[in-house]
């Protein structure tokens, strides 16, 4: 045992403390178990393990570990032995434990091997047979062994190092991919009816889930609609999707999404087929395929619902709100910026916000040229004007944050215990 001179000379625990808090990281090493057993048996002797206190029998242990480098758990276990039987001893005995005898050896699982890149790795019971017929009925004795294996012996043995060594099958990673929705950002053209959508969550609170707001934008006129559903599963979406859809006056013609499952999904895929829609999805790395509507919901939707918290239960009252007051006010008195591009010096595409291109939605759509022709069937500007005039742009907000107000004491009133929502 490697063990400093220093240690032979300790006699008290006082002693013994100081060197083991002083030597804490020093690590003693010993030559064969048979000599830290004795190592320890004299140590316990000589400091009277046996009438130390606690503490002191902890100073000793601590030392012990040290010094011998066996863990905690088992000098635990040898001075128990100890204070026993008055010896500690090596209790493993003269019979170790002997491995299974191997019944394949590595020239059996090399012949696997070449039989199953011949064969191209067929399943364990094609492989058997194969082993078979080649003992019994072609005679080469070099598959007595394996003419025999089982069918689960088969797949061990391919596991195995042997096994590897001789044959690696290197595969390429198969993607998984949905074949829904083309990966591209849409291209309107100037034409309004190329939508796109994003969910906001309502959060979670102590358990209790939080509502989910849908929020659809057009990319070429800014019409906005929102709407509020329990949940994002295709019972609670797919009813809301479908009404925010119709609610445009023009028809779907694309229909732009990020790649979340609530929208990149068959059901929704069906959906826009009977709109006749174009179903587009975003592309890797490419931040701005869905930044239109991602920016109304930071400038739009947080603003008018903010990020706290709302129960489920009140996504009727938040959806009547949301499409009755608060879409007609941004499509008909909420103005929005529209961009004039234009290209610079290097043939880049700049975009400017300019005041004369500053109008709401409504006016967007009614300023584009020959803007009757977009309309749904059976629906004019006339019908369009009057709804834009029955109010001032002032009247509207007035109108909706009154209505607003109503509607979060509501939600407030109800989130209190013991007191029903008005």
């Amino acid at each position: 045992m490697i063990v400093d001179i220093q240690t032979r000379r300790l006699r008290t625990i006082e002693q013994l403390r100081a060197f083991v808090e002083g030597n804490e990281a020093v690590d003693f090493q010993s030559r064969d178990r048979g000599e830290a057993y004795g190592f320890a048996r004299a140590t316990l002797e000589r400091f009277g393990y046996r009438r130390l206190g606690k503490r002191d029998k902890g100073v000793v242990l601590r030392f012990l570990v040290a010094a011998t480098g066996i863990s905690r758990q088992q000098m635990e276990r040898l001075v128990r032995q100890w204070r026993d039987t008055g010896a500690i001893r090596d209790r493993r005995g003269g019979n170790r434990g002997r491995p299974f005898a191997r019944r394949y050896a590595a020239a059996d699982i090399r012949m696997l091997a070449e039989v199953d890149e011949a064969f191209g790795q067929m399943s364990g019971l094609a492989t058997r047979e194969v082993l078979r017929r080649q003992l019994e009925v072609f005679g080469d004795a070099r598959f007595a062994r394996l003419a025999t294996i089982s069918n689960g012996h088969v797949y061990n043995l391919r596991n195995s190092a042997t096994y590897r060594a001789k044959r690696t099958l290197w595969t390429k990673t198969r993607p998984a991919t949905a074949a829904i929705g083309l990966r591209q950002a849409p291209e309107p053209e100037g034409r309004p009816g190329f939508v796109r959508v994003d969910t906001v969550h309502q959060g979670d609170r102590d358990g209790v889930k939080g509502l989910y707001l849908i929020n659809l934008v057009d990319e070429v006129t800014q019409h906005e609609f929102v709407g509020a559903a329990v949940g994002i599963s295709e019972r609670f979406l797919l009813p809301l999707l479908e009404g925010l859809l119709l609610s445009f006056p023009f028809p779907i013609l694309g229909f732009h999404a990020d790649n979340g499952s609530e929208y990149i999904n068959h059901r929704v895929a069906r959906l826009l087929d009977k709109l006749r829609a174009e179903f587009t999805k975003s592309r890797a790395r490419r931040s701005n395929d869905n930044a239109l509507v991602e920016g109304k919901n930071a400038n739009v939707v947080r603003k008018w619902f903010g990020h706290d918290h709302i129960p489920q239960r009140f996504a009727d009252d938040v959806n009547r709100f949301a499409q009755g007051t608060l879409s007609p006010f941004l499509n008909f008195h909420r103005p929005c910026l529209f961009a004039t591009e234009h290209r610079d010096g290097k043939g880049r595409i700049r975009r400017k916000y300019l005041a004369r291109d500053v109008m709401t939605p409504y006016a967007r759509l009614r300023s584009l040229a020959d803007a009757e022709r977009f309309l749904k069937p059976g629906l004019g500007f006339a019908l369009l004007d009057a709804v834009a005039a029955a109010e001032t742009d002032l009247e509207a907000a007035r109108r909706v944050q009154a209505r607003r107000r109503e509607l979060f004491l509501r939600i407030r009133d109800g989130m209190v215990p013991g007191r029903a929502a008005g």
